[in-house]
């Protein structure tokens, strides 16, 4: 019997409508201003936005320390889903997958992020982390400080 191998799943809601919110995690240029886990900056991001196609983010964190996940998106529904593998440079064995659902709610979206198959627990808690401060920033890029759940 294979031991299944650790997953997060965050669901956020947000006061934006899905089509803003897919934006915001689809387009460089709009990356390029939230994406990353904590107020360090995100330096690069580059996207192309079809099964095949493959993403690059750069940021810094506070402490200094810099990270570049890729992948390639592996499903694209535009507003509704988004799915894609999350790599780290040099560590392909740590190659995990990364999901996006909008769904529409009460005038926002209801995103739930998916990060499975993570080599470890220490991996599934730091990505959680991760996941938790970007999610947090991306309603305030979306100007709603307030309605994140």
């Amino acid at each position: 019997m294979t031991k299944s191998l650790p997953s997060v799943t965050i669901v956020r809601r947000i006061k934006a409508p899905p089509a803003k919110v897919y934006a915001a995690i689809t387009q460089p240029k709009l990356m390029m201003r939230w994406w990353g886990p904590d107020a360090g900056p995100t330096l690069s991001a580059e996207a192309d936005v079809r099964p095949g196609g493959r993403f690059s983010v750069v940021f810094r964190l506070l402490n200094g320390d810099e990270h570049n996940p890729t992948g390639v998106y592996q499903e694209v529904v535009p507003e509704k889903k988004l799915v894609f593998t999350w790599e780290w440079p040099g560590m392909p064995e740590r190659e995990s997958l990364v999901t996006f659902l909008l769904e529409p709610f009460d005038g926002g979206t209801e995103l739930t992020l998916i990060h499975e198959h993570l080599p470890d627990e220490e991996a599934r808690k730091s990505h959680e982390e991760g996941w938790r401060g970007l999610l947090d920033k991306l309603p305030v890029f979306l100007g709603d400080a307030g309605w994140s759940t």
